[in-house]
């Protein structure tokens, strides 16, 4: 990574994560959070955001593998969707719901290997997706989000295996009032 190139909201909000797990660890003080976490939002290069976090430690690694050999592995409603999530099923189906879920990444991989099951990915409203890194033989891959990520909306990168299954990617049809 070139230090001059430009940065993506996404690359300012792991900055920013990884600003605020060293405050709430004690590293920083309050005024140079502050002072760090302007920096970091108003960043425009690589080098700049390096700046503000290179005597920080990384954030762990979040992923989260499931498995399944032939049941079901199932996510809905209000649950924490990691940043990496892998899946493992080689005859069962997978059914992903984001759409209630609570995302505090701006980027989430979901990492499949399906054998000869079926996945389904159901995203909230204003998120997209890519599934261009699926690879299949005589599976089906059928995405129906947008696939360039949207400002302030969360972006689903998958990948993995799918030789006999099929994955469908969705948005979420659910009309919620607030």
């Amino acid at each position: 990574m070139k230090l001059r190139t430009r940065v993506s909201d996404g690359d300012r909000d792991m900055a920013v994560q990884r600003l605020q797990q060293a405050f709430a660890d004690g590293r920083l003080g309050s005024a140079e959070m502050e002072e760090r976490l302007e920096r970091a939002l108003t960043a425009t290069s690589h080098g700049d955001l390096v700046a503000v976090t290179a005597d920080l430690p990384e954030l762990p690694d979040e992923t989260v593998e499931l498995s399944s050999a032939g049941g079901r592995i199932r996510r809905a409603g209000d649950w924490q969707v990691p940043r990496r999530l892998r899946i493992d099923s080689e005859y069962g189906q997978v059914r992903l719901d984001l759409s209630r879920a609570v995302i505090a990444h701006a980027e989430i991989e979901i990492g499949l290997r399906l054998g000869y099951g079926s996945a389904t990915i159901v995203l909230p409203r204003g998120a997209s997706a890519n599934a261009d890194g699926v690879r299949t033989e005589w599976g089906r891959v059928t995405c129906e989000a947008p696939g360039r990520p949207r400002p302030g909306a969360p972006h689903v990168l998958v990948t993995g295996t799918i030789p006999y299954g099929r994955l469908r990617i969705r948005v979420s049809r659910r009309w919620l009032s607030r």
